[in-house]
């Protein structure tokens, strides 16, 4: 029996597998370091104070890639993760070059101890480009209870501390949780936006760039392959796909210098790297992994605004 998602451009079945074509840079991802304060269940990329299998992405490598995708000029937005973020050391000074080449910045993080050690840094940069950064905030759950369950004890309280920092200080605040609770979208929307009203939180919960509710990837699913017919049996197009218009750079343990790889999702499987530059990466990519299907295709999620 032929195993699933081995073959690039054939699915167990020996049907043609689906395939996104490049269609120009949107965003460009930048993956911090794996390096984490929490070690959440379930993180699609096993971030945690010991998981370093992708380095802190220094100033200077990052700064090769920002001016390459200024000079390219479509690319509009770019978005930081982990890991946690704030917890390499040359963050900050990368998310300033960023703002000055003229990008929109999106910054993924839980809004805890490291975001909040850097308030008085974080605040002047807010202060001078303050309709130009956005921060998301992973908040699991509605409950603290089932918020704390995947990140830890007390992990509620501290990141609600720093919803209300950055609220506070005027940043661009979405929330991001996971549909992971056996719970309808609509009830879980309700609830959070009834806690962000007790909370004094601005979010709109019902509006999913504000609060984007990601779906579960786990490697043990059965999930089905995407094939070139299945664009028109779900109503959907390739270009709905992140890896249509966005790529990642990710600084591997042990590598001289980054490299690109399709998405923000599978930075590990290099089956997926496409080069050490942008331009190498512009080239097609097929849908040749469980998390293309899952999160991206029949999840319908992306991790852009």
């Amino acid at each position: 029996m032929v195993e699933t998602f081995t073959d690039p451009y054939t699915t167990a079945d020996g049907a043609n597998r689906a395939v996104v074509p490049f269609l120009g840079l949107k965003t460009l991802w930048m993956n911090t370091g794996t390096l984490c304060n929490l070690s959440c269940r379930n993180c699609y990329i096993e971030s945690s104070p010991l998981n370093d299998r992708l380095a802190y992405i220094s100033r200077s490598g990052a700064y090769q890639f920002l001016k390459e995708a200024g000079a390219h000029g479509s690319v509009t937005e770019i978005g930081f993760t982990g890991g946690e973020p704030f917890m390499n050391p040359d963050f900050l000074g990368i998310v300033e070059d960023a703002l000055k080449f003229g990008f929109n910045v999106l910054i993924l993080t839980n809004a805890m101890r490291p975001m909040q050690r850097l308030h008085r840094q974080f605040h002047e940069l807010l202060r001078h480009y303050p309709d130009r950064i956005a921060v998301r905030v992973s908040l699991d759950h509605y409950s603290a209870e089932k918020h704390d369950e995947v990140r830890g004890p007390k992990s509620w309280d501290i990141t609600w501390e720093g919803l209300k920092w950055l609220q506070s200080v005027g940043a661009d605040v979405s929330v991001a949780g996971r549909l992971m609770w056996d719970e309808d979208e609509e009830r879980l929307r309700q609830q959070y936006q009834a806690l962000f009203n007790s909370n004094g939180l601005i979010v709109d919960a019902l509006d999913p760039a504000r609060l984007v509710l990601f779906p579960e990837m786990d490697m043990g699913a059965d999930v089905p392959e995407i094939t070139e017919q299945c664009w028109g049996i779900l109503g959907k197009t390739p270009d709905s796909v992140m890896c249509a218009s966005a790529r990642m750079v990710v600084q591997r343990k042990g590598a001289a210098s980054p490299t690109v790889v399709a998405c923000t999702l599978i930075p590990y499987d290099t089956r997926f790297e496409l080069g050490e530059t942008l331009a190498e990466s512009f080239q097609p990519v097929p849908l040749n992994h469980k998390h293309c299907a899952k999160f991206c295709v029949l999840g319908g999620a992306s991790c852009s605004q």
